[in-house]
């Protein structure tokens, strides 16, 4: 048997979106550009789709904008912030993907604005009166914080965040790519600038994303090329992924309660299965359901020689997980998260994430690997 439970870094495409996909990767060929019936028809697809995600968010059509991913929407939001919307001041967190991370680095680099790092306690949750002191400035400001962190699921409150952007007359853009699929968003209610998403986090194809951008938000294009996507991101569009992201949504939010309520029952399961196996043992992050990501659960298990080795013997054991952001597989460096909150960096952390395919009978050969590894390794 193998069990996957790295959802965090991807999901499997649910069947019905490959069902949406594969008569546009046979049929729909034509440059959604061009004006004859060909054209036409892609073009038809990507406007459908785009009403689709509008009308489950709650927005406007037009403030979709398709992308390649989350990475990219990320870029697009802090780059046009800056290069557009007079943005000197960049507001973030130490813990944030490093989509966000790395790119507010390389915009102090170029000299386009200032980043200031907001205080965070031990579980990563964002302290709101020190971000008040941060947007209490002369410079035009855009706060750039996660809705649930990747790696140890804690929470941040929108609607205070964006309530104190709006005071101090700032910017606020959100990376949703955890949350997206995951929760209910209201545009309409959720005053807020920017969002983001990528597909395969929530059983889509990979290599699509899109950014919201409020109607009032005068952004101008950051790849340029053609007049694609209202003009803010040239290149041929990639027609049947944007399908797939749709289609996605759309089984998301059929019953999105139902699906929090399964896997939030799995993770509390693991979580008092895990507390009943090894009675030195804690979790990363907020694990109270109001104010974490239900589909992602840290822990660090109790101190072993082999700690190094943990995820390969797990994987060897038929169990996939990962210690951290899958994007920052290769690297020589720990979590950059779990460094940002101080957590014990001697023991071994390991990231489950589930997602609305896991069973329980998945999480009960997971825990009974984990503990046959730890017989052995703390024999």
């Amino acid at each position: 048997m193998r069990v996957y439970l790295d959802n965090a870094a991807t999901t499997p495409i649910a069947p019905e979106v490959v069902e949406a996909m594969l008569p546009v990767l046979k049929d729909g060929f034509g440059n959604p550009s061009s004006t004859h019936f060909y054209g036409r028809q892609t073009k038809a697809l990507i406007e459908t789709s785009r009403r689709t995600v509008s009308k489950l968010l709650n927005c406007q059509a037009s403030e979709i904008i398709f992308t390649s991913g989350g990475t990219e929407a990320d870029n697009m939001a802090l780059y046009s912030s800056v290069n557009q919307l007079g943005v000197k001041h960049i507001i973030t967190s130490s813990i944030e993907h490093h989509a966000v991370g790395h790119t507010a680095e390389a915009i102090q680099a170029e000299g386009l604005a200032r980043v200031s790092y907001v205080k965070l306690d031990e579980n990563g949750t964002v302290d709101l009166a020190d971000l008040e002191r941060l947007l209490n400035t002369e410079d035009k400001s855009l706060v750039s914080l996660m809705h649930a962190n990747n790696e140890i699921a804690t929470l941040l409150p929108l609607k205070e965040v964006s309530t104190l952007c709006r005071k101090y007359s700032a910017y606020f853009h959100s990376d949703t790519v955890q949350t997206m699929g995951h929760y209910a968003f209201d545009l309409k209610e959720l005053d807020i600038d920017f969002i983001t998403c990528a597909a395969h986090k929530f059983h889509g194809p990979k290599g699509i994303g899109f950014l919201y951008v409020n109607k009032n938000v005068k952004a101008e294009a950051l790849i340029h090329g053609g007049a694609q996507e209202r003009g803010l991101r040239g290149g041929t569009e990639n027609v049947y992924g944007i399908v797939g992201l749709a289609k996605a949504m759309e089984l998301a939010y059929d019953d999105v309660e139902a699906h929090q309520q399964h896997v939030q029952g799995l993770k509390s399961y693991m979580i008092d299965q895990l507390k009943s196996i090894f009675s030195d043992i804690s979790f990363h992050g907020q694990t109270e359901p109001s104010k974490a990501l239900y589909t992602v659960l840290n822990v660090c298990f109790p101190r072993t020689e082999k700690a190094g080795m943990l995820l390969f013997t797990l994987d060897l054991k038929g169990v996939a997980v990962s210690g951290g952001s899958a994007c920052s597989s290769g690297a020589t460096k720990g979590s950059h998260v779990l460094e940002g909150i101080n957590a014990d960096m001697t023991r071994p952390n390991v990231r489950f994430s589930f997602s609305r395919f896991t069973t329980k009978e998945e999480i009960d050969f997971a825990l009974e690997q984990v503990k046959v590894v730890f017989e052995k390794t703390l024999a």
